[in-house]
């Protein structure tokens, strides 16, 4: 029976366990989300919440025992300069693991393990109806501004037409009626067909 033993062996000799996590764990660290199974995303978790912690101690120690993990300058760089500072008021549970279903071909269970966004500690959560307000707030001035534009557009459009005068348009409007019987005409005289002659 294998009661109270930590930990995930995967077919690997301890090792090529550690090199394994590692990998991952500087992957994740740097892209801040990984595709890979279940099981290995499971035991990932454990790594990622120790080296956040080191790196919320920020001190020149935590440091040292990151990059003897890590190995990768830019990845402890980040992770204590970027991504501790975001979880300073979290008291663990920096990860997060959602199933994405089977893998084809070996059927094996996959999973997405990403970092959690954990909001600024100035921000406080808002309800729904302070949201809808603040949504509200931002639509109406750009429908106010649209109506004074569409306003604008009618003034001027009045003031062209004012200042055509009133003979020329009569004049037009003349003009059209003497143009309209011409055009009947030759109209009805399309319409008619060709008479047909007998033979």
């Amino acid at each position: 029976m294998r009661h109270r033993v930590a930990g995930r062996k995967f077919s690997r000799h301890s090792q090529h366990r550690t090199w394994m996590f590692r990998n991952m764990l500087v992957s994740l660290l740097e892209h801040e989300r990984l595709r890979t199974t279940l099981a290995k995303a499971k035991e990932l978790r454990g790594w990622a919440d120790r080296m956040i912690t080191l790196g919320k101690k920020g001190s020149l120690h935590a440091r040292r025992r990151a990059f003897a993990m890590l190995r990768n300058e830019g990845v402890v760089k980040k992770l204590f300069d970027e991504i501790a500072p975001r979880f300073k008021d979290r008291p663990g549970g920096y990860t997060r693991v959602y199933k994405l279903g089977w893998r084809p071909g070996d059927n094996a269970p996959l999973s997405l393990i990403e970092l959690v966004t954990a909001p600024s500690a100035g921000e406080k959560k808002k309800s729904a109806v302070g949201k809808a307000k603040e949504v509200l707030g931002k639509v109406t001035p750009k429908k106010k501004a649209k109506g004074e534009k569409a306003g604008e557009e009618k003034k001027e459009r009045k003031e062209t037409k004012e200042t055509k005068p009133k003979a020329e348009k009569k004049a037009k409007k003349e003009d059209k009626k003497k143009e309209t019987p011409k055009e009947k005409e030759t109209s009805k005289e399309k319409k008619k067909p060709p008479k047909k002659t007998s033979k």
